[in-house]
């Protein structure tokens, strides 16, 4: 019996074939051995396959998933999968053996943090549980790296991942100068549950801002799309009536401080980018220290800070345990010494909150209902008169208020010639 060594470098015609076949098994039956079977956990229930590799197999690229999908290698319960297919608890994903890294290919390590950088991470946490963290972000720390950005609470994750198997989650962000509330998801399975709250538009946010001047309707529904600015790069958004993304902002008044200032409280029915800064300089009273959207005229002279004065002060979401999550973090000092420089009071900054938001579902039904029976009224009135005045002069009657079923507001849609009226028609007043 002949057996086959790899090291020969010499043998017989007849030799060479059946050493070649020998070989040929022999990988076989290694990548045999290492193919890896992973049995999809409840955390990962109902995510694509593309994003099971992102979170568990980060080393493994897209390109080789979708590689792996075309040849049949890759398999869930032994059926081919496409990278898009969605996985639910339970199923046997079928992987091929590793490749050998190619020669060149850079492997990002990531950096280990120092005991200041750890230190500095967990007094950011004001609250942790099995499934969520929630941490106050200062101003100045952006949440997510970017070209010219190397320290971000991205970076110090690592720092909060406690007796958890792998580091906390961002379930969303905040601008870099915006200070307050972070959610943080420990698990695959409760960022996903998060998420769906976030995009669902169940979660409640709740912001504090300094802003320049009183506005007249001291609780108003700010409702003007937004994109993105041209010529800014994507940094800066504006508005955009014809092709903007639907975006809706409720403003309450807290306290004026004369009128040069108030503290308001904002609370965001949608999330695009800058969305706050935006609708309020948009309706003429920018942010305290927003010079990007307010220009010169978002800055007060003395003793005032200069920084953003935009804070998230409360977040209330569902927790997978069934449970509201409901939170507050405190103002940064800057804020914090704002509002005593301009003589307000800080215990009157908690508003109650809303158990339904402006135009939900049952406040639409009950408008559209509403505005239904109001027309009903009016036709049956329009009937009686012709009837009782007939042959009188007919006297002007006062119009009925059309009610927009969708925000639960009296309708200000006028042509905007001016940039005055604009800023007059913007709000909406509730009733």
């Amino acid at each position: 019996m002949t057996t086959f060594d790899p090291t020969a470098e010499s043998g017989s015609e007849e030799e060479k074939p059946q050493g070649q076949g020998k070989l040929k098994e022999q990988k076989q039956a290694l990548k045999v051995l290492d193919v890896r079977q992973f049995t999809v956990s409840p955390d990962d229930d109902d995510i694509r396959i593309d994003r099971w590799f992102k979170r568990h197999m980060e080393d493994v690229p897209f390109n080789v998933v979708s590689r792996w999908s075309r040849t049949g290698q890759l398999r869930l319960d032994g059926k081919r999968v496409s990278p898009g297919d969605r996985v639910n608890a339970g199923q046997i994903i079928r992987v091929p053996p590793a490749e050998i890294e190619r020669p060149g290919r850079a492997v990002k390590a990531r950096t280990d943090l120092s005991q200041d950088q750890i230190d500095f991470a967990q007094e950011l946490v004001i609250h942790k549980d099995k499934a969520a963290i929630v941490v106050n972000k200062p101003p100045g720390l952006a949440t997510q790296g970017g070209s010219k950005t190397n320290t971000h609470l991205d970076g110090l994750l690592d720092a909060l991942t406690y007796d958890a198997k792998s580091r906390p989650k961002l379930v969303h962000r905040l601008d870099k100068d915006t200070s307050g509330v972070i959610l943080l998801a420990r698990s695959p399975g409760a960022a996903s549950y998060f998420s769906k709250r976030f995009s669902g538009r169940t979660a409640r946010k709740v912001y504090w801002a300094i802003v320049m001047g009183v506005p007249d309707i001291a609780d108003g529904i700010i409702d003007l799309p937004l994109s993105k600015q041209p010529g800014s790069g994507g940094e800066k958004m504006h508005v955009d009536e014809e092709n903007g993304q639907a975006a809706k902002s409720r403003y309450r008044i807290i306290e004026r401080a004369g009128n040069r200032a108030c503290w308001v409280e904002l609370q965001p029915f949608t999330g695009r980018t800058h969305q706050l800064r935006v609708h309020m300089a948009a309706i003429g009273h920018p942010i305290l220290g927003d010079g990007k959207y307010g220009g010169k005229e978002a800055f007060l002279t003395g003793s005032i800070s200069r920084k953003m004065h935009l804070h998230a002060r409360r977040l209330r979401i569902e927790h997978p345990d069934g449970h509201n999550l409901d939170v507050t973090a405190d103002l940064p000092d800057h804020f914090a010494d704002t509002i005593e420089n301009l003589g307000l009071d800080l215990e009157l900054g908690d508003l109650p909150l809303d158990e339904k938001k402006p135009g939900g579902k049952a406040v639409r039904k009950q408008q559209g209902r509403a505005h239904a029976k109001q027309i009903r009224k009016d036709k049956r009135g329009e009937r009686r008169g012709r009837g009782e005045n007939e042959g009188q002069p007919v006297k002007a009657g006062k119009p009925s208020k059309r009610v927009r079923a969708d925000a639960g507001k009296a309708t200000h849609k006028k042509a905007l010639p001016h940039k005055v009226k604009t800023k007059q028609a913007l709000v909406k007043k509730p009733k």
